[in-house]
């Protein structure tokens, strides 16, 4: 294997390994699921609805009749639903190898989820805070376990509003769901930075898909982002199978490390294959990131226990 030249053909084998895909009833996280599952992962799809759920595996099972799924619903936006899946979870399973945050949503219209935060911050970070934490002692107790958490190119715009997290006195769209990747990127480091430091076996690893035709944004409530998510973005992105790359490759490659961030290695990180991408200075930061963290907490009743610390 040519390390620059890194694709899913050289993911290692996944079979006997456990991994749960966020939003994997399409793009991204479709993508992830059915690569995982081609090695031989069972793989656990959360999904919205279960007719979406149905169609994802049915998708993956017409091309790998042989692959190993499951579909379950999950809310990210709705932290009572988050709750609900990890506990069925546990009672169902001993373990989780692997745990790609992928869901997300994107620059939708200024709206709240049901317990009262703005919901591109509730769905895609605070869901993925609120699960990372609930599910860490089964990833503590997967064979080499990973947490992937999606970022974006949109995270080296964003801001985090500590004073205004849920837009009630000023939100723009596009800002709010840059401050959720930002979000995503603090969160994956701290994570890395505390589960060092406690001695834990598992690794937190960012991604990135640079520009990818995915429908996050031809399907925006947003009508001019519906507008260009149709033809402009078609002229400036990736398929999805390319794009999906960098996080597959965080997820699997067992030169990969805690802590590392990967995204395309073309031209503004746009396009290209998978290699180690540069985050924002306020990404690495860690007194913000320990803010957030705290507030997450707050936010989501959440606290992570980490083997041998807190």
């Amino acid at each position: 294997m040519n390390a620059n030249h890194w694709t899913a053909a050289d993911i290692p084998d996944q079979t006997g390994r456990t991994a749960v895909v966020t939003g994997a009833n399409s793009g991204l996280g479709l993508a992830t699921a059915r690569e995982l599952a081609r090695r031989g992962a069972h793989v656990i799809l959360t999904v919205r609805t279960e007719d979406k759920g149905r169609e994802a595996v049915e998708s993956i099972l017409a091309e790998i009749p042989k692959a190993s799924l499951e579909a379950r619903r999950l809310d990210l936006a709705d932290l009572d639903s988050v709750a609900a899946f990890a506990e069925a979870l546990h009672a169902d399973l001993s373990a989780v190898d692997l745990l790609v945050n992928n869901a997300g949503v994107m620059a939708p219209p200024r709206s709240l989820s049901p317990q009262g935060h703005e919901r591109q911050f509730a769905t895609n970070h605070l869901g993925h805070f609120a699960l990372t934490g609930r599910l860490m002692d089964l990833v503590e107790a997967g064979s080499a376990p990973r947490v992937v958490t999606v970022s974006s190119l949109a995270h080296h715009r964003g801001e985090i509003h500590f004073d205004d997290l849920t837009g009630a006195k000023r939100y723009s769209a596009a800002g709010f769901y840059g401050q959720s990747k930002l979000a995503n990127a603090l969160f994956g480091l701290e994570l890395d930075r505390r589960l060092r430091a406690a001695g834990s076996p598992v690794a937190s690893l960012l991604a990135h898909p640079g520009f990818t035709a995915t429908q996050l944004v031809a399907n925006g409530v947003n009508p001019f982002l519906r507008f260009i998510g149709g033809w402009f973005a078609e002229l400036i992105s990736q398929p999805v199978e390319d794009g999906v790359l960098p996080q597959l490759r965080a997820a699997t490659d067992p030169e990969a490390q805690g802590g590392q961030y990967y995204g395309p290695d073309g031209r503004k990180e746009r396009q290209g294959r998978p290699v180690l991408a540069p985050l924002n200075a306020k990404a690495t930061d860690p007194e913000t990131a320990k803010r957030l963290w705290t507030v997450s907490e707050k936010l989501t009743g959440v606290r992570f226990t980490i083997a041998n610390g807190t």
